[in-house]
């Protein structure tokens, strides 16, 4: 404890005095005493503690939430609104030519439709259009085209007939080429279907006959034209004839007394239905 100054002799402290000159304290620093015990002690790096906290950095402004993806579009859904919008053969036409979903198009020369007399009781389904048909923009056209004519022409239909009795419509499953004349694969066939059974229902002919694999693929779900063919069936409402591609037909000319057996299966059916 430190000593009341107030209590003490001038001698003591003279000699208080000269002990703290001894001590080294040569200078007074203030006009009274101050008791260092008794101050709180400073924490460590006070000095440091006592600067201006540094701004925050600025927060970057968020980023926008990203667009809502777009919907995926659905070619088969959008192939069926487009052909029953269509009332009649001419619209259906501009209405799948229009179609931008089918990659075969981007790689073809023309969009082929159909040929003949769209009244005829005979309605022809092939597969797709080859060279000379994606050249002319007409369905059999080529050599296997000739054949169909020669061999229609055996029982009295051809599609430059106006008689509807005697006449040939004929039309594609495909508009469009494939490439290198490949099988058009399940999903071009898928978003082309529509517009297939919106033809059918338009043209209304009494008999469709699928020529080759793809036809009846598209329209029995069946493959294997070899087992299929002169086998009457059904498809869209209407009696149904599978026969071999006439391209078949050039490649396997034995085969062509079986396609004659067709065509008098065909000509007997025409017969029973007036």
């Amino acid at each position: 404890m430190q000593p009341d100054p107030a209590r003490l002799d001038p001698v003591t402290i003279r000699a208080l005095l000269d002990w703290q000159a001894e001590l080294g304290a040569d200078e007074a620093i203030g006009d009274s005493p101050r008791d260092r015990y008794a101050e709180p002690a400073e924490p460590p790096f006070a000095g440091a503690a006592r600067r201006p906290a540094a701004p925050a950095p600025a927060r970057k402004p968020a980023a926008p939430a990203p667009a809502p993806a777009a919907p995926a579009i659905d070619p088969v859904a959008e192939a069926r609104h487009l052909a029953a919008a269509a009332h009649d053969l001419a619209a259906l036409a501009e209405a799948e030519a229009g179609f931008e979903h089918c990659e075969l198009k981007r790689g073809a020369r023309n969009f082929v439709f159909a040929d003949g007399n769209p009244a005829a009781r005979v309605m022809i389904l092939g597969e797709a259009p080859g060279r000379d048909e994606d050249i002319q923009g007409k369905p059999f056209v080529g050599r296997a085209g000739q054949l169909l004519d020669r061999m229609f022409a055996a029982i009295g239909l051809a599609r430059a007939s106006p008689d509807p009795a005697n006449a040939l419509y004929i039309s594609n499953i495909m508009p469009w080429r494939p490439p290198g004349n490949r099988d058009p694969d399940p999903a071009e066939i898928a978003m082309m279907m529509p517009f297939v059974e919106r033809h059918v229902a338009l043209a209304d002919p009494d008999v469709l006959v699928l020529m080759g694999n793809t036809p009846c693929a598209a329209l029995l779900g069946k493959r294997g034209v070899l087992r299929l063919r002169g086998h009457w069936t059904q498809a869209l409402g209407k009696p149904v004839l599978p026969m071999t591609h006439p391209a078949y037909l050039l490649r396997n000319p034995a085969a062509k007394r079986e396609a004659w057996a067709d065509l008098l299966s065909l000509r007997a059916r025409l017969r029973e239905v007036p």
